[in-house]
């Protein structure tokens, strides 16, 4: 198994590597504006345990940085943070091989599967922006689905890029999603983290404390940033989650090359490597990302034989060249 070297700052493709030029953010979304404020150090910024605050910062980064001028999420649907998701995609697409030049592959034959798309379908907006990749979005919940639909409709450079599909059974991950001849370069997934709604509740209590240390909104129980019960908890929390993928995706080894998902807990690696080991895929990596001081990684896992890989790979260079 191969570990990726730490690393304190985004990935050095990522569009978020900079700080945020709230000037340049206003101009392109100005409803931002009545959110940004001097902050007790005399720098601009928002309060960002105030949901409204962040959904404007959001439409401004989609704006400026990824041209989607038309984007919302219903209310109490998770509302992520952008840098850290644009990361995990530019993270995965290091797994790809390089040109001469060494240049990561793009274009549309390079298909990525999201389980768990949600309301907000940021992995894939990044990705089509970034790569021109072409993404299907799974989620077990109809609103979720028929938001990002609307957000695909809105914004035309996303229509040819995404598409979405209904996971009827709660229970499947890949099972209704993958069809027999679907070929994906990558799955990937940012699981449920917590095990219950109290779990939850607890967890978004303590980020209000540590952005705000505001008493009086820790005796509000309220999940301030939002998120449906599928996105943030389910029996067993995010390590029952990724063990069952981790098991359900053997059935489609040759359908995909790269199986991938976040892991936000490093005390959950143990119980993934030895899940992982007991199936005994080719090659597992692990790309360790940290922003601030919060350390995440992605685990990645293929079935695909050296030979196989190859094949995949000529066939990569090959449509990159048919495609230009």
């Amino acid at each position: 198994m191969k570990t990726k070297k730490d690393t304190k700052t985004l990935h050095k493709r990522n569009l978020h590597n900079s700080r945020y030029d709230f000037p340049q953010l206003i101009k392109s979304h100005p409803t931002l504006n009545e959110f940004v404020a001097l902050n007790k150090y005399d720098d601009l910024s928002i309060d960002f345990s105030n949901p409204k605050a962040v959904m404007a910062l959001n439409q401004s980064l989609l704006s400026h940085f990824y041209n989607v001028k038309e984007w919302s999420i219903p209310q109490n649907y998770l509302c992520p943070p952008i840098p850290g998701r644009a990361d995990y995609i530019h993270y995965i697409s290091d797994l790809l091989p390089t040109d001469v030049k060494g240049k990561v592959p793009k274009g549309k034959h390079i298909k990525v599967l999201d389980i768990g798309i949600g309301a907000n379908c940021i992995y894939p907006i990044v990705g089509s922006y970034s790569y021109d990749w072409s993404f299907v979005g799974s989620d077990i919940d109809r609103d979720a689905i028929e938001n990002v639909t609307k957000i695909i409709k809105e914004n035309k450079l996303l229509s040819s890029n995404i598409e979405t599909i209904y996971q009827p059974n709660k229970y499947n991950i890949f099972k209704n999603i993958i069809n027999k001849n679907d070929k994906f370069y990558f799955t990937i997934c940012n699981p449920p983290f917590h095990s219950s709604a109290q779990d939850a509740i607890q967890g978004t209590k303590r980020k209000v404390k540590s952005l705000t240390k505001a008493k009086e909104k820790m005796r509000r129980p309220t999940l301030n940033f939002g998120g449906q019960s599928n996105e943030l908890w389910c029996d067993g929390g995010e390590i029952s989650f990724i063990t069952k993928m981790i098991n359900e995706s053997k059935e489609f080894g040759e359908n995909c090359f790269w199986f991938t998902t976040l892991v936000s807990k490093q005390d959950n690696l143990e119980e993934i490597y030895e899940t992982l080991r007991k199936l005994k895929p080719v090659e597992v990596n692990t790309l360790n990302m940290q922003t601030g001081n919060k350390m995440s990684r992605i685990v990645a896992w293929t079935f695909l034989t050296k030979e196989q890989q190859n094949s995949w790979n000529k066939n990569l260079n090959k449509e990159a060249v048919d495609a230009k």
